[in-house]
């Protein structure tokens, strides 16, 4: 991986995710401004207050610039990050991406005294051992597109999704020290990154 991945520092749980690159041995770099997206490879949305995220990518001259760094670069969004990859919101407060097609429900799951804990079942992971899911003001999902691949439910809801080289969860995978999920992400990133720079290849030799 020729540059780190980058983790956007604007409010939440930024600082999780940047422990779970490291602990993975991946370089993670924080990003608050615009320019600071050019040293990325990939980017991590976090969780934290979808509302205030929303107004800061704004105020910052983030959101076109994320927009368009998404047309080639993988993104995860975890929760309020969830929220903001959506094409639709049901909180006009909140300005989404639309990164991946589908509708965000803000706090489906109930307020911060309804955080739970449970565990859930990854598709990816073919052993089929459970990942200790950590609801927190859980964002839900509706009207999927049908390209949108499902990765993980919970109570028959879906939980989790992936859409080409972006993922969005409703839950929090950086609260634990189960790196399953940033593995697999960071899998589909160097995957993109060969898919890139085979397509460069034939390019070049046309």
């Amino acid at each position: 991986m020729n540059k780190p991945v980058g983790v956007l520092a604007l409010q939440g749980a930024f600082q999780k995710h940047i422990d779970m690159l490291s602990a993975s041995g991946v370089p993670a770099h924080i990003v608050r401004q615009p320019d600071e997206l050019y040293d990325c490879s990939a980017l991590i949305i976090p969780g934290g207050e979808s509302t205030t995220i929303s107004l800061l990518i704004q105020k910052n001259g983030l959101y076109e610039p994320i927009k368009a760094f998404a047309q080639d670069h993988p993104v995860m969004g975890v929760c309020a990050g969830m929220i903001m990859m959506a094409t639709e919101v049901d909180d006009d407060r909140v300005k989404p991406l639309g990164l991946i097609p589908f509708k965000a429900l803000r706090n489906h799951y109930g307020r911060q005294v309804h955080s739970f804990t449970a565990d859930i079942k990854l598709n990816f992971d073919s052993n089929g051992d459970e990942f200790q899911a950590h609801f927190i003001r859980a964002p839900g999902m509706e009207n999927l597109h049908s390209d949108i691949e499902v990765l993980a439910k919970y109570d028959d809801e879906i939980v989790m999704i992936r859409y080409g080289r972006h993922l969005a969860l409703s839950f929090h995978p950086e609260l634990t020290s189960d790196n399953r999920i940033h593995q697999y992400w960071l899998g589909m990133h160097d995957a993109s990154m060969q898919d890139d720079e085979e397509h460069t290849v034939h390019a070049i030799a046309r």
